[in-house]
């Protein structure tokens, strides 16, 4: 079993930035393709970014794209979302999930997620 466990999340200002971390334990973090979602309140969870587990290809969702950056540290089971020129659309609850790969690309379809971390708060202010 897999255990995820976000940090990162608060409150800031909108045009500010934030850094979520993602730290793994219980099992090696390398052959699992990431990616980190986000659900807003009313709204269904979507994904935000995702990262495979062979050569770090990532993939965004046109809100994120030129804004976000994924990245994942393998010697420190952790993966990151950098992200830069927040708006209030980014206010979210912010989810880390790692998928058994299906082939080399990014995982982009959330059924193909089977562990998920709790969750963190991003709250962007007007």
């Amino acid at each position: 079993q897999l255990q995820l466990v976000e940090s990162g999340g608060g409150l800031v200002q909108a045009g500010g930035s934030l850094r979520l971390s993602c730290v793994a334990s219980g099992r090696p973090y390398s052959s699992y393709g990431l990616g980190w979602f986000r659900q807003a309140p009313g709204k269904t969870r979507e994904l935000v970014a995702a990262i495979s587990w062979f050569n770090d290809s990532t993939y965004y969702v046109d809100s994120a794209k030129g804004r976000f950056t994924i990245s994942r540290d393998n010697a420190k089971n952790t993966l990151y979302l950098e992200m830069n020129n927040l708006n209030s659309e980014d206010t979210a609850v912010y989810y880390c999930a790692a998928a058994v790969p299906r082939d080399i690309r990014p995982t982009v379809h959330i059924a193909g997620y089977e562990f998920w971390g709790q969750g963190t708060q991003v709250t962007v202010s007007s």
